[in-house]
């Protein structure tokens, strides 16, 4: 079943509509918190500012706590209200993407830890054009993910759940690049590494990005599709709606 045209239904409790409509916004609010997170981390390493890479470590604390709010949050609609069909899904795709909000920021903090440690060991920059290139392209997953979330609009997840293989083949690319290097000169390897693992939390971040986009397509749509060949979904979608 469909619900972009009931989610938003009036229900006898003001309250009830009150707290459904805070969920969504206190999501909202982490998760732009979570994207200045990934902006941060990249841009200390781009920069060389150590300072701002440890903000970021800092920060990952109030992401946590954004979690664990919403987290009660939810729990306390689900014990007063028992929430059913339409409502029901959006406290549960809410938790889910907390969840991986929460696990963007850890990966942020990760970069921005590794960042730190180049920026100190004063390394130089083989590996940072791919790193640009690939936060780029997640960061505006995430926001598109986001958005998608806030507009309920399936499309754009769709197309953000297509979009996760280009990312995986940037990452692929990226990493036999530097995995040459490393074996022409071995004095790079410590730095490389460091390298190597900014780029592979980066494709976390898109990875639970494309989470976010499935999470809009079960609110909407009521339908799981977390296992399924991107390459059929949008087939799923139309024989479902039909």
């Amino acid at each position: 079943m469909d619900i972009t045209s009931d989610i938003h239904s009036q229900h006898i409790s003001r309250q009830f509509n009150q707290e459904l409509d805070e969920l969504k916004t206190h999501l909202m609010a982490m998760g732009g918190l979570v994207e200045k997170q990934v902006q941060d981390a990249v841009g200390a390493l781009l920069d060389r500012d150590s300072e701002l890479g440890q903000r970021v470590v800092d920060n990952d604390r109030a992401v946590n706590d954004m979690q664990i709010k919403i987290d009660e949050e939810c729990t306390q609609v689900l014990a007063r209200r028992q929430p059913t069909a339409s409502d029901l899904r959006l406290v549960l795709a809410v938790i889910r993407a907390a969840s991986d909000l929460e696990r963007i920021g850890d990966e942020a903090s990760k970069i921005a830890r590794n960042a730190i440690d180049l920026i100190e060991s004063d390394s130089g920059n083989r590996g940072f054009v791919e790193v640009r290139m690939i936060s780029e392209h997640v960061r505006r997953m995430v926001r598109d993910a986001l958005t998608s979330f806030a507009r309920l609009d399936t499309e754009l997840a769709l197309k953000l759940v297509h979009e996760d293989d280009e990312v995986d083949n940037e990452y692929g690319s990226a990493m036999r690049s530097l995995m040459t290097f490393m074996m022409e000169d071995a004095r790079s390897i410590s730095p490389v590494l460091s390298v190597m693992w900014i780029l592979r939390a980066l494709e976390r971040i898109g990875d639970h990005a494309n989470n976010l986009a499935e999470y809009v397509v079960y609110l909407v749509k009521g339908l799981d599709i977390r296992h399924t060949d991107p390459e059929d979904l949008d087939k799923d979608i139309f024989e479902r709606d039909s």
